[in-house]
């Protein structure tokens, strides 16, 4: 075992105060030194640092005790920016981000049918534009990718919309804009972002299920994500749940990607808009017409045919949660993407369907919900990736 050295521990030491700062918005040094167990001349002097760095700023005085009001600290907002990707989307999105989680600067730019080199020099354009607009220094650049990614590499393995394979992204990115570079899955991604930004920053577990084009789960373990073994953990889209189910993208048949997906609602919605009992009817000539928006406003007016097909999609998402909750025991697990959309009957079909297949005192402590974040739920997680990586402060 390496012996820890006195520029470890000093280093070690100096983010875990800067953590407490930047968890408690506004605090003293003595409440710092109280609740990390360090000498507060340990603390003067990382704070002094941190002072120094423009990262920390004295915000004012806080309430005495009985002596001198003690000074409060701050973490500085915009001292560092965040430089945040969703390659996941239809689009490439793209965010400049504070140290909060606040996105000050925002831009899209269309794929279209653009996949291997074409798609990567769009991921240049996309980053020389979100650079030059950033309005201070660039702590590094986080993305959340699509596919099967090594995490820990930074290596896109396979990620089919976009053409890549074994793609060593952080390493192309590093070299070309010499800024730090951390790449997660997008789910992964979006799940560190509800922990850090949304509804799980006071739980130390959870699951986000992304329900897009594809479907998968980001888990987050005592505040850390999960990567799994060979970084394909939360890859729920391709269990199978349909016996006679049809064809999936990775081969295989009865996936619950291919009942529950954005693709999926909207194929089963167009093959209703033949019956006239359906609202849909009106698109029977032009049945392709119909979006997941088509979908969503029959399902809001009552569409039995349409709501049939919402809940047996509901129904689907529950059993996987079940799994899910039974598995790992977390205490939240966040639903984002398309499905959202449904609202509080959707998400009341999944919980009834999670009851029914998981042991009820297991169901008791875990809530299930939509999210808050979306639609930057991964680019605030590209950016809570720089958070964790570069500052160590979630």
């Amino acid at each position: 075992m390496k012996k820890v050295t006195q520029r470890q521990t000093k280093a070690h030491n100096d983010r875990l105060i800067l953590k407490t700062i930047y968890e408690a918005g506004q605090t003293s040094r003595a409440d710092v030194a109280r609740s990390t167990g360090l000498a507060r001349t340990t603390v003067s002097d990382a704070v002094a640092t941190w002072i120094d760095e423009g990262l920390v700023a004295e915000v004012g005085v806080g309430p005495s005790a009985g002596g001198k009001p003690p000074i409060l600290l701050s973490v500085v907002d915009d001292s560092r920016y965040l430089l945040g990707i969703d390659l996941a989307s239809n689009e490439f999105h793209g965010g400049i981000v504070d140290l909060y989680g606040r996105i000050v600067h925002r831009r899209t730019i269309e794929i279209g049918d653009r996949d291997g080199e074409a798609a990567l020099a769009l991921v240049y354009t996309l980053v020389d534009d979100l650079l030059s607009s950033a309005p201070g220094p660039v702590l590094g650049i986080g993305i959340g990718a699509p596919g099967l990614m090594d995490a820990h590499g930074g290596v896109v393995r396979h990620a089919v919309n976009l053409g890549w394979s074994d793609l060593a992204l952080k390493d192309i990115l590093q070299e070309r804009y010499e800024l730090p570079v951390h790449i997660a899955n997008d789910v992964q991604a979006a799940a560190l972002a509800e922990c850090t930004f949304g509804s799980g920053k006071e739980v130390s577990s959870l699951v986000v299920i992304r329900v897009g084009r594809g479907l998968g789960a980001g888990i987050v373990l005592n505040r850390k994500p999960y990567y799994g073994d060979g970084s394909g953990a939360g890859e729920i889209g391709h269990m199978k749940v349909v016996d006679d189910g049809e064809r999936c993208r990775c081969g295989h048949y009865g996936c619950l990607e291919t009942v529950v997906n954005r693709r999926a609602i909207v194929r089963r919605a167009r093959s209703v808009a033949l019956d006239p009992r359906s609202t849909l009817h009106r698109f029977a000539a032009q049945p392709k017409e119909i979006d997941l928006e088509a979908v969503v406003e029959a399902f809001q007016a009552g569409d039995e045919l349409v709501r049939e097909i919402v809940l047996d999609t509901a129904t689907y998402l529950g059993r996987a949660i079940s799994g899910l909750v039974c598995a790992l025991n977390v205490q939240r697990i966040v639903l984002s993407g398309s499905v959202t959309h449904f609202g509080p009957e959707f998400l009341k079909a999944i919980r009834r369907e999670v009851m029914q297949g998981t042991l009820a005192w297991l169901v008791d402590r875990t809530q299930i919900e939509f999210t808050t974040l979306d639609p930057d739920i991964v680019v605030l997680g590209a950016a809570a990736l720089l958070l964790m990586y570069e500052l160590e402060i979630v």
